[in-house]
């Protein structure tokens, strides 16, 4: 190239310094832009370009893909919950020979409502396996197993969930859920806890008034809010109220349930007129969460004071329901507790109080809406703010009640319903409001 361009050895060394450095640098950029030109020309024409591949188990993919859904089915609820269960069985074979995918699908199953899900995802796995004759045989003699028993067409296991007063006292449970789960982030506490207090509350005063409530929960759905004795719709005593409000002041109080909750249940206005006001929240038939607010305070200040004296007892919801039910002065932290309270009578059966929370909280009826938390009882870390305050103390409605007292009055100067226990009853747009059972 030298040469072609004129130059020779001769007249190369010949050259000045100068000249040498110029030609090297102009060599330099040529072949520079040379292989620029070259690369952009190489790219240009495609021959970088990874044309891929077709995936040697496109087919087998596409054939998990096609997998008909449930959803485009027509099957009945049963026949679905059927399906379920034979996805389950699928699983549990499968983890014996692939625990962490089987956990993994498992997992994800939970957050699907189509089990056909199941199906897809073992066949996405068992793509990698190249012999499943040993989970196939596996899988043949459990199913085996389970086809010699037949399918038994039985309701509920648990009789008092097998009444249509449950499915009644379900959807206005759920009519409730927003306000639930808020008590329960307000105040540290499990919302399936203050459920399964709830549940325990409502049956005892459905069974207690059986006929006189009978034609409102069934048709109406909605709670029934006490207001003689025990009030709202957890039956809360004013005694109790009083004392729950007096612990979360109190910090050498062994049921102190720590600063964050100091303020939880304070008074706009300090005076009084406290105890109108605390029986206007508890018999609150618009807005119940004040009513879920003491009885979550009765929960978590139960079981510090159990911690406190050595006994956890924040996994034994029966004992947590017994002890709600029977109060502050009944709760005496011991090695053996035993779960017991009011006795409640249901088609014939006697229950107690905290069996009736015992059997709703590990039944799974609810579970979507109150799921389950991994920590029961969670401590406050900050203080509630001022906006959490002030939310709180909003939530009462001003409704019409009873003048405070009327159940303790012998004379004729309050009018008093005749029945044993004063009812309201509230419908959704509010159109059977401020009613009692009687009239």
């Amino acid at each position: 190239m030298a040469s072609k361009l004129g130059i020779t050895s001769q007249n190369w060394r010949d050259r000045p310094l100068g000249r040498k450095i110029w030609d090297i640098v102009v060599w330099l950029f040529a072949l520079v832009g040379f292989g620029v030109v070259g690369a952009w020309a190489f790219y240009q024409l495609g021959f970088t370009k990874d044309r891929g591949a077709q995936d040697r188990n496109y087919r087998y993919m596409l054939s998990v893909d096609e997998m008909k859904s449930l959803s485009d089915s027509v099957l009945t609820t049963q026949q679905v919950q059927e399906r379920w269960m034979r996805q389950y069985v699928k699983l549990a074979a499968f983890s014996k020979f692939y625990p962490t995918n089987a956990q993994l699908i498992t997992q994800a199953a939970q957050f699907g409502h189509d089990p056909m899900h199941v199906d897809r995802m073992l066949a996405a796995c068992s793509m990698y396996i190249e012999d499943l004759s040993e989970y196939n045989d596996l899988l043949r003699k459990v199913e085996a197993v389970l086809s010699e028993v037949p399918q038994r067409e039985a309701g509920n296991v648990i009789p008092w969930m097998a009444d249509v007063e449950w499915q009644a006292l379900r959807e206005a449970i759920v009519r409730d859920k927003a306000l639930i789960i808020e008590a329960g982030r307000l105040t540290g506490v499990e919302p399936r806890l203050i459920v399964g207090c709830l549940i325990g509350e409502q049956i005892r005063l459905f069974n207690s008034n059986r006929e006189q409530l009978k034609k409102y929960l069934g048709p109406v759905k909605v709670l029934n809010v006490q207001s003689q004795f025990s009030y709202g719709v957890n039956g809360i005593k004013m005694s109790t109220a009083k004392a729950i409000e007096e612990h979360l002041k109190d910090p050498s109080s062994p049921f102190y349930m720590g600063k964050r909750y100091e303020h939880l249940l304070d008074y706009a206005v300090e005076g009084t007129a406290q105890d109108d006001e605390r029986y206007n929240r508890l018999v609150d038939y618009r807005n119940h969460l004040y009513s879920y607010l003491y009885t979550a305070c009765i929960l978590h200040q139960t079981m510090l004071q159990w911690k406190r004296a050595g006994y956890d007892i924040s996994n034994r919801p029966d004992i947590l329901f017994t002890l709600f039910n029977v109060g502050f002065a009944q709760s005496v932290p011991k090695p053996d507790p035993v779960c017991g309270g009011s006795h409640i009578k249901i088609n014939g059966q006697v229950y107690t109080f905290g069996a009736i929370g015992f059997d709703f909280y590990y039944s799974g009826e609810l579970a979507e809406d109150f799921p389950f938390w991994r920590e029961h009882f969670i401590p406050g870390d900050r203080e509630l703010t001022e906006e959490e305050i002030e939310y709180i103390q909003g939530s009462v409605s001003n409704c019409k009640r009873p003048p405070r007292g009327w159940e303790y009055r012998k004379d004729d100067s309050v009018q008093a319903p005749t029945v044993h226990t004063s009812t309201y009853f509230v419908e959704e747009e509010d159109e059977f409001a401020g009613t009692y059972a009687n009239e």
